[in-house]
C-alpha cells in the first residue's frame, strides 16, 4: 500500500509527466474599473459609501446609501432569491415592495455581514435600517394611512450566521448630511466600492440611452465573485436555490412599477441567471431596479403596452447582462472567461438548462481549465442529463 498510495497521488495530482501540481497564475482584473464621465449617470440621485465598522478596517467602505432625490417616489421592481431559506433583508425588500405598489426612493446596503440565518434579530435590524435611512429622505411626511409604508430597500452581503453590528450602522446612516452625499463619478465610485467583499474591484458601468427621441441614463453597480450561480426571480414567484450576488439598477426614464417589473425579470433571466462560477448556493441575491423619471419631464410612465417598452426592455437586458458579466471576470481564481451559446433549442428555458449543466461540468471546467478539451465532452454532459 506504501509503494501504490504515491503512485496513484501523482496520477490524480497532474495531467502531465511532472509530479508537481502548479496553478496558473489569476490575471489581474483591475482593468475592468473604468472611469466613468459624469454626464453618463442618471439625473435625480444622490449617493455614497462610507465606513461604519461592518469591517475591522477603518479604510475598507462597508455602507452603501443611494437616495432618489425627486419628491415623487421612483418606480421600483426587484429579483429575490429563489431559495427558501431567505435572509432577513431579502423578507424585508419584499415586504417594503409589496406594501409601497412598487414604489421606492433609496436602497442602503453593508458588506462584512450578510444577516442571514439570523433570526428574529436579524429581522429587526434589516427594518431598524430601513426606517433609519427613511429619515434622511428629503419630504418625506408620513401619515397614519401610509405608516406602514417604507421607501428604502436594504441589501446586505458578507459572513453567514453573524448578527449585524447594527449600532454602528445605525450610526453611520444617520451620520450622513446632503453635503456628504453626491452624484459624481467618485461618490458613484465610492458606493460600488462599499458593496465589495471578496470582489477585487468595484463593480460600476453607466451609459446613456434614446427613447422616443428623448435622452436618458442609467447606471448600476454588482458584487459577487464567489458561490455564484444564480436563479432570481420577482418576489411572488418560487423555485429553487440560487447564489451569493447584489446588484442595484438606476435610471431617470419614467416607467410604472409594472411595467419596470415585467422588464427586469426579463433580464435577470437573461442576464444574472445566466451566469455561473463556482454553481454554489447562497441566501441573500437581490436585484433592484429604480426609475425616478428625473430626466422624462412631463412626459407619461412607459406601460408594458407602450411601443416604447420593448426598446426599453432590450436596454436594460443588454445593460444587466454588462453587469453580469463583470461578476464573471471577477471569480475567485477564475482564469478564463467563457460564453455557452446553444442554437437551435425548442425554448429559451431548454436552451438555458442545456447551458447551466455545461457550465457547471466540473468535466468541462477542468478541461477549459487545463487547455485540453478531450478531457470532456459537453454533449455527453447534456445527455446524461
Amino acid at each position: 500500500m506504501n509503494r501504490v498510495g504515491p503512485s496513484v497521488w501523482r496520477r490524480f495530482s497532474s495531467t502531465s509527466s511532472s509530479s508537481t501540481f502548479v496553478a496558473k497564475p489569476t490575471p489581474s482584473k483591475a482593468r475592468h474599473h473604468i472611469q466613468i464621465p459624469d454626464a453618463s449617470f442618471p439625473h435625480g440621485y444622490s449617493l455614497t459609501g462610507v465606513h461604519c465598522g461592518v469591517k475591522k478596517n477603518p479604510s475598507v467602505l462597508d455602507l452603501t446609501v443611494i437616495l432618489s432625490t425627486p419628491s415623487k417616489p421612483a418606480s421600483a421592481a426587484a429579483c429575490f432569491t429563489r431559495n427558501a431559506f431567505k435572509a432577513a433583508p431579502v423578507l424585508v425588500s419584499q415586504d417594503v415592495l409589496e406594501k409601497s405598489a412598487g414604489r421606492g426612493r433609496a436602497i442602503v446596503t453593508n458588506s462584512g455581514c450578510a444577516n442571514a440565518v439570523t433570526g428574529k434579530q436579524g429581522l429587526e435590524d434589516a427594518w431598524a435600517m430601513v426606517k433609519a435611512t427613511d429619515a434622511l429622505l428629503p419630504n418625506k411626511v408620513k401619515s397614519e394611512a401610509s405608516k406602514d409604508v417604507h421607501d428604502t430597500f436594504v441589501m446586505s452581503t458578507g459572513v453567514i450566521g453573524q448578527n449585524l453590528p447594527i449600532s454602528k450602522i445605525l450610526s453611520g446612516i444617520s451620520s450622513l448630511v446632503p453635503s456628504s452625499l453626491g452624484s459624481d463619478f467618485a461618490a458613484w465610485e465610492r458606493a460600488a466600492k462599499a458593496f465589495m467583499t471578496t470582489d477585487t474591484f468595484p463593480k460600476l458601468r453607466a451609459r446613456t440611452f434614446s427613447l422616443g427621441g428623448q435622452t436618458f441614463r442609467m447606471a448600476g453597480m454588482d458584487k459577487g465573485a464567489g458561490m455564484i450561480h444564480p436563479d432570481m426571480g420577482p418576489p411572488t414567484n418560487p423555485g429553487q436555490l440560487h447564489a451569493t450576488l447584489l446588484g442595484c439598477i438606476l435610471t431617470d426614464a419614467a416607467v410604472s412599477p409594472q411595467a419596470l417589473q415585467s422588464a427586469l425579470t426579463y433580464a435577470v433571466d437573461r442576464s444574472f441567471n445566466s451566469i455561473s462560477v463556482d454553481g454554489e448556493m447562497s441566501t441573500n441575491d437581490t436585484i433592484i431596479v429604480l426609475a425616478n423619471g428625473a430626466a422624462a419631464g412631463e412626459t407619461k410612465e412607459i406601460e408594458e403596452h407602450d411601443p416604447l417598452f420593448p426598446a426599453f426592455r432590450e436596454e436594460l437586458t443588454s445593460f444587466a447582462a454588462e453587469l453580469a458579466q463583470l461578476v464573471v471576470r471577477d471569480g475567485e481564481g477564475a482564469t478564463k472567461f467563457v460564453t455557452v451559446s446553444v442554437e437551435g433549442a425548442p425554448t429559451f428555458t431548454d436552451a438555458h438548462r442545456v447551458a447551466s449543466k455545461i457550465s457547471t461540468s466540473a468535466l468541462v471546467k477542468t478541461a477549459l481549465y487545463g487547455e485540453d478539451a478531450k478531457y470532456a465532452s459537453p454533449s455527453l454532459i447534456v445527455i446524461r442529463h
